[in-house]
């Protein structure tokens, strides 16, 4: 799926964003039926919030959720968890062309963004904000001091379960 021009429809979206171009990646299909991303993304929204106040946002558990939905065609199931400081399941999912979804804030989780490639201690992260992939040095995820991606605090991740 074509990163560039996606954007989130409004300032609550960035999670069922993230969750409808990483679904796309993983599930062709899915992404044929796809004639409206901003119509999808409120309806995945819907979907992934159904006790969840969608103004506070999408939780870790709608959008593995979401992703699961269309990685189980892969025999696949992801899982969320808390950012460590050993990245290495991370890098190894991007790597082996799974996306990852992180999570990130300041004081509180805010905002998603989709991990989708790993070069050289530089991860690619699309931001469905302006609808863009930005570079994050790996090391700067380690050391919870990012920019680019909206807000510097990453909190948590989907990720392929080992």
């Amino acid at each position: 799926m074509d990163l560039h021009g996606i954007r989130q429809t409004d300032g609550f979206t960035c999670g069922p964003t993230v969750a409808m171009v990483a679904s796309a990646t993983l599930d062709p299909a899915y992404l044929g039926t796809i004639a409206d991303p901003a119509a999808e993304q409120h309806r995945i929204h819907r979907a992934a919030n159904v006790l969840w106040p969608r103004k506070l946002g999408t939780t870790p558990w709608g959008v593995t959720a979401v992703i699961n939905r269309h990685a189980a065609a892969l025999d696949t199931r992801y899982r969320w968890r808390f950012l460590r400081d050993d990245l290495a399941d991370v890098i190894a999912a991007v790597e082996s062309d799974w996306p990852v979804p992180l999570l990130v804030g300041r004081i509180v989780p805010r905002h998603w963004v989709l991990i989708v490639g790993h070069a050289d201690g530089v991860l690619s992260c699309y931001n469905p904000g302006p609808g863009r992939v930005v570079e994050v040095p790996v090391a700067d995820l380690r050391a919870r001091q990012l920019s680019g991606v909206g807000f510097p605090r990453p909190f948590a991740v989907v990720l392929p379960a080992a």
